[in-house]
């Protein structure tokens, strides 16, 4: 019977490696290694080895090819993580993010090679995701798609457990004068000429009723979908905050620390999770009143925003029109026009700038005095219902439990 196991499992290996290496060109010369920005010599060299352990053997690469990819793989990452550590972001070459992304896929081919454990192939796509550039027609978010039905599928959590709110301060009464106007399904003219042009929030009803996400999304489901991917996650109540850092960690155990933890706060915050698994993006839609912007499709920024009861994103505002929609949980949303900015004593550091130095539901009035001038709109946004922030209005965004955004930012 052991011997029946393993030509199974050598026969199962086989057939994934044959379906990941359908992923990639069939000839050497076919995969180019072309980079987007000047390396060092020496990389192009290391690429080359590795292409070549790759497509060296007829057919899968035996033990010692796929250890020599693993060392290259290694060496090709770490060269090109320090370049990337090296300064700001924005200052970071497009070449040297391609040579990251190139090393996790070397790194992750030879993982599957080797007939190993998928989670560690899995986490260096990820890392090839979020650090990295594109290479070969987004190759490694083709290959992850490959291998994660071959992964084991993450167990049920608790859903009570993960259901139990965490107790939080209530949020302000909401006076009349002071509630953002609700409308169920404007057309697109009405929402141009009485919203979108003249910059009014407003709280949209009946948007996303249809989207599949509001009758599939939830802990149980995330687990299964995206338990093994690795995401980055904010570790405190909120960023401005001084012991406030993020973490590289999978789903799985972000949802373990975070969600079903009742006293850490992690925040899956403003991540672009649906380029990084398609999946997800197909449950969900962009809102059609989008077309009204001035960019195409491709230009709308979806962010993911999933985190307990208690997190926090300080007043703060953005350079792009904002449709927050909620999926489940609530959250209070407070909103502060542009024109109030003075009052609202952004930080001078130039990191900060579009940040509020003032916590908005405990300010101290003693040093900043003025706050109390700033007029404000508010709303508890609740499943079902899209909030649209004009561009660079003020907003503050508190969970009031367990909740899931989705937020898409367009010109």
């Amino acid at each position: 019977m052991a011997a029946t196991g393993s030509a199974e499992g050598v026969s199962g290996s086989s057939a994934l490696w044959a379906e990941v290496r359908a992923l990639l060109p069939r000839a050497e010369e076919g995969l180019p290694l072309a980079l987007s920005g000047e390396v060092e010599d020496c990389v192009l060299p290391l690429l080359r080895r590795a292409r070549a352990l790759l497509y060296g053997a007829a057919g899968r690469p035996g033990a010692a090819a796929a250890a020599a990819l693993e060392r290259l793989s290694d060496i090709l990452r770490d060269y090109s993580w320090e370049k990337l550590n090296a300064g700001p972001w924005r200052e970071v070459g497009k070449g040297w993010r391609q040579v990251y992304a190139y090393g996790c896929l070397f790194g992750a081919l030879a993982e599957v090679a080797a007939g190993r454990s998928l989670a560690r192939a899995v986490r260096l796509c990820d890392l090839g995701l979020l650090m990295g550039a594109a290479v070969l027609d987004n190759a490694l978010a083709r290959l992850v798609r490959a291998l994660q039905p071959h992964l084991p599928r993450a167990a049920p959590r608790d859903r009570a457990r993960a259901q139990r709110v965490r107790l939080q301060p209530p949020p302000p009464a909401l006076r009349p004068q002071e509630v953002i106007p609700h409308l169920h399904c404007p057309s697109l003219e009405h929402f141009r000429d009485n919203y979108l042009v003249p910059q009014r929030p407003v709280v949209l009803e009946g948007i996303m009723d249809h989207w599949p996400c509001m009758k599939k999304w939830s802990v149980d489901y995330f687990c299964q979908v995206a338990g093994c991917r690795t995401v980055p996650v904010e570790l405190g109540a909120r960023y401005t905050d001084e012991e406030w850092s993020q973490q590289l960690m999978t789903v799985s155990d972000f949802i373990s620390q975070y969600i079903m933890a009742e006293n850490n706060v992690g925040y899956l915050a403003q991540h672009q999770l649906f380029d990084q698994i398609p999946e997800l993006k197909e449950d969900i839609s962009i809102p059609d009143y989008c077309c009204l912007g001035e960019g195409e499709e491709d230009d709308i920024t979806i962010n993911a925003w999933f985190g307990p009861g208690g997190t926090i994103s300080p007043l703060h505002q953005d350079p792009q029109q904002n449709f927050l929609a909620q999926v489940f949980g609530r959250k209070y949303i407070r909103l502060y026009s542009p024109q109030d900015s003075e009052n609202l004593y952004p930080h001078e550091s130039q990191i900060l700038h579009n940040t509020s130095q003032v916590d908005v539901e405990d300010p101290d009035l003693v040093k900043f005095p003025n706050f109390t001038k700033a007029e404000f709109q508010s709303c508890i946004l609740m499943p079902g219902q899209i909030l649209f922030i004009p561009v660079k209005y003020w907003h503050y965004v508190r969970s009031l439990e367990l909740s899931f955004s989705v937020s898409f930012w367009w010109s």
